[in-house]
C-alpha cells in the first residue's frame, strides 16, 4: 500500500482536507478576515512545499544492494 503512495497524492490529500475544514468552518459562521486568510494560506501551502523539498527521488542504495549487484554480475 505504501508503495503506491506518492508525493503528489499526499499534497492533494493535504490541501483537500484543509479546504474541507475551511469550508465547514465558514458554514458554521467563522469570520474570514485578511489575517485568517493569510493563516489558512500558510497552513495550506507551507507544509506541502517543505515536504516536496524533503521528499525527492528514490532513496540511495544500501551497502547490501551494492554488494548484491556486484556479486550478481554475469
Amino acid at each position: 500500500m505504501l508503495r503506491s503512495l506518492n508525493c503528489r497524492n499526499v499534497v492533494a490529500a493535504w490541501v483537500g482536507v484543509l479546504l474541507a475544514v475551511a469550508g465547514a468552518a465558514s458554514l458554521l459562521g467563522a469570520s474570514l478576515t485578511l489575517g485568517n486568510s493569510a493563516l489558512w494560506f500558510a497552513v495550506c501551502v507551507v507544509p506541502p512545499v517543505v515536504m516536496l523539498m524533503v521528499w525527492r527521488g528514490a532513496p540511495p542504495s544500501t551497502i547490501q544492494e551494492l554488494l548484491y549487484a556486484v556479486d550478481r554480475r554475469d
